[in-house]
């Protein structure tokens, strides 16, 4: 007896055709294209996650940057002052403080200051 596949592929079809909802033309009505275009969305999301990873950290090192050369000092320099005083904020919440709490990255920045002295 032969096997019949019929369903099998129906539910694969579905689940691509599922996937491509809200691509335009063909992409989403033709199961080839539509599979075609899924495939590649997915590899570009695979990519995005570890891109934004990346793009994150380096926008973090510009707020930073930016918010210490406004006091007078580099990153490079203020990260140093960082590590010497013991400070063990990452850069996601370094960034914060400098856009949001002035203030307090003020303080930061003295701190870091003091202890390259």
């Amino acid at each position: 007896m032969r096997v019949k596949r019929g369903k099998t592929a129906h539910r694969r079809h579905k689940k691509y055709l599922k996937m491509a909802k809200g691509y335009r033309g063909g992409r989403s009505k033709l199961y080839r294209t539509a599979r075609e275009a899924v495939e590649r969305g997915l590899q570009h999301a695979y990519i995005g996650r570890k891109q934004r990873k990346r793009e994150f950290r380096k926008l973090w090192i510009m707020r930073i940057n930016a918010g210490a050369r406004e006091h007078g000092i580099s990153y490079s320099r203020f990260m140093q002052g960082l590590n010497l005083a013991g400070i063990e904020l990452n850069r996601k919440v370094l960034a914060d403080l400098a856009v949001r709490e002035r203030d307090s990255f003020a303080k930061l920045v003295q701190m870091a200051k003091d202890k390259l002295a």
